[in-house]
């Protein structure tokens, strides 16, 4: 018996996902760059509307398991709700585990900030770059859906210029500021002092 093949092409791999906020339809990318599979959650809408869209890395513990250490899955689910209000954009889910480190390291991390470590120091005794995350392709991925202008919800200014790199133009950055509890302040605190985010 022939055995189906994983074809790693994006215009075969878009498909309707109906969610809790609303049906988006999701597309999935192959990086041969850093042999990852990413994927893009998105809207389509008039085209006089500008696309709302966050670029949201991977954050197994916050997305899935409702980690209160961070303020990623509130981040996403917020995105969604907004997407979908706005008419018209898109999440683009990168699998950038950990701001990049991978998820033995962020687990290796997380016993540090348990010592009392705070998220960039903890990244730092372990030898890794406080934030190691790239999104240049980010930018390729909206491009394959005509996504190049648009409004940028984040709070991280090197994504914007990391974008804006690429040739994505940003009409306007919006903020997202969700998910703040007792268990995060110094995880928030940390990239508000240290890292440089809008908070």
């Amino acid at each position: 018996m022939l055995q189906p093949t994983l074809q790693r092409n994006s215009v075969n791999a878009d498909a309707m996902l109906p969610t809790k906020f609303g049906a988006f339809r999701i597309r999935a990318f192959y990086d041969s760059v850093d042999d990852k599979e990413h994927a893009l959650l998105y809207l389509e809408g008039n085209d006089d509307i500008v696309p709302l869209v966050r670029i949201h890395s991977e954050c197994l513990t916050g997305d899935a398991f409702g980690s209160l250490r961070c303020d990623c899955g509130p981040q996403l689910e917020e995105s969604m709700k907004a997407v979908q209000e706005h008419g018209k954009g898109g999440i683009v889910y990168l699998r950038q585990e950990g701001r990049g480190i991978g998820l033995f390291a962020k687990m290796q991390a997380y016993a540090l900030q348990d010592e009392g470590f705070d998220t960039l120091d903890a990244n730092l005794a372990l030898g890794l770059p406080g934030d190691g995350r790239t999104y240049e392709f980010a930018a390729t991925m909206l491009e394959s859906i005509g996504f190049t202008e648009i409004n940028l919800m984040t709070n991280n200014p090197d994504k914007r210029f990391q974008l804006l790199e690429q040739g994505i133009e940003i009409q306007n950055r919006v903020p997202i500021i969700v998910g703040k509890c007792k268990q995060n302040l110094t995880y928030l605190s940390t990239k508000a002092k240290r890292m440089g985010h809008l908070l």
